[in-house]
């Protein structure tokens, strides 16, 4: 990924998903609980990746609008997964941002046990380069 910019191939990379099954029919976006509240909606927001048009989506408030609930997903019936490509996204702007780099010096050496392990892996795979 280059430093200023965010190109759809790490996209898809990230995310996995592959936005050419979406068939825009906008179920996604009509299960969408801050459907209100975006600027580009779940099914947008695939067409948008799939088109390219990435940079749009990082200057949109809507990329931090979405819930990361999952609602999309489950209610797509070609299993497009909208959701996974928000998140793509978010992590993939953070990182350009050079904000939220997580090195292992940085985990105090007695951790709350209470923490789940998944936590600090996907602490990892988000905020580390």
């Amino acid at each position: 990924m280059s430093e200023n910019n965010i190109c759809r191939e790490d996209i898809l990379r990230i995310s996995g998903v592959d936005t050419r099954k979406c068939m825009r029919c906008g179920k996604c976006s009509a299960t969408c609980p801050a459907y209100d509240e975006m600027e580009y909606h779940p099914h947008q927001f695939v067409n948008m990746v799939e088109n390219g048009d990435i940079e749009a989506l990082v200057e949109s408030p809507s990329l931090f609008k979405c819930l990361s609930c999952f609602a999309c997903i489950d209610r797509c019936p070609r299993q497009v997964e909208p959701a996974k490509l928000v998140e793509a996204v978010r992590s993939a702007c953070i990182r350009r941002q050079g904000h939220n780099h997580l090195s292992a010096d940085a985990i105090p050496a007695i951790l709350d046990p209470d923490i789940p392990q998944q936590a600090l892996v996907s602490a990892f795979r988000k905020y580390s380069e």
